[in-house]
């Protein structure tokens, strides 16, 4: 319940134009989930490809909850979801009722992130 608490005092918002969506301790940003939009076959794509958060907010959970906050409004809006961020591959496996709602990784998802320098 307190570790709950906690982190009912952090928000995560989007921020397109940076391409990532922050994790927030009031003003400051504190985590990042960086994604880059791509057009996919069937509907808009949005690839997750890099997810950090500031060493000093370490074991508080954030980065779960930064990453399903994502992931939840990136589905929300209709966008397909890629995971090619190695944490976010590794919470889907601990999330298996989003499994089924990710796009796999295909190669044109690896070159679009390789093309943009990440």
């Amino acid at each position: 319940m307190e570790n709950q608490e906690k982190q009912a005092a952090f928000t995560v918002r989007n921020a397109p134009e940076r391409r990532r969506y922050e994790l927030l301790d009031a003003d400051d940003v504190i985590g990042k989930a960086h994604y880059l939009s791509h057009v996919g076959a069937k509907r808009p794509e949005r690839i997750f490809f890099h997810t950090t958060v500031s060493d000093d907010y370490a074991g508080q959970g954030l980065a779960s909850r930064l990453v399903q906050d994502a992931l939840d409004d990136t589905l929300a809006e209709g966008i397909a979801v890629v995971p090619v961020c190695p944490y976010v591959k590794v919470w889907l496996r601990k999330h298996p009722d989003y499994q089924q709602r990710m796009t796999p990784v295909r190669p044109e998802h690896l070159a679009a992130v390789e093309r943009a320098g990440q």
